[in-house]
């Protein structure tokens, strides 16, 4: 699968939140599942910008529009919206970004700006495959892969952000 991210392109940006919450909707409605008012808003304050969030910012952000201030209310949208394909979990930083390929089936990986948490999702099948061939070679058979790259933007960079 060829793709690529806007994330660290000029952009439409409207128009890309616009096109991910449809994808959203259309990804929910054909599995029999809904995008309750709390899941919506926690997809759209990931949409906001091509970045992760961690699991908090995203609650004050839920708490500022009405929706509570306990850690379940996040945590539960949060682990809804990944379950559904609809969000990757950033380990490295602990944090969730929006898929912004929803409902299509994908390996990605993700460059990750230390500096200001903006995240591109890259596709990753040929790097998944290479691991996999090496791992053949040792007997090891991978189940998960996670694949994280951190590093500057070129908004950063052309910022001089220290590396």
């Amino acid at each position: 699968m060829t793709f690529s991210s806007p994330a660290f392109l000029p952009h439409d940006h409207g128009r890309c939140i616009e096109t991910a919450l449809d994808q959203a909707e259309r990804v929910v409605a054909a599995r029999g599942l809904r995008l309750t008012p709390v899941r919506r808003r926690t997809l759209e304050i990931l949409l906001e910008r091509h970045g992760a969030m961690g699991a908090y910012d995203v609650l004050e952000r839920l708490a500022e529009d009405g929706f509570g201030h306990q850690p379940p209310v996040a945590y539960r949208a949060l682990d809804f919206l990944v379950a559904a394909g609809l969000v990757h979990r950033i380990r490295r930083i602990n944090a969730f970004a929006a898929c912004l390929h929803p409902g299509k089936a994908h390996q990605a990986a993700f460059l990750i700006c230390h500096a200001c948490n903006a995240v591109a999702e890259i596709p990753a099948a040929r790097l998944r495959a290479a691991m996999e061939a090496e791992a053949e070679g040792t007997g090891f058979a991978i189940e998960r892969v996670s694949l994280e790259a951190s590093g500057l933007c070129p908004d950063c960079r052309a910022a001089g952000v220290p590396a």
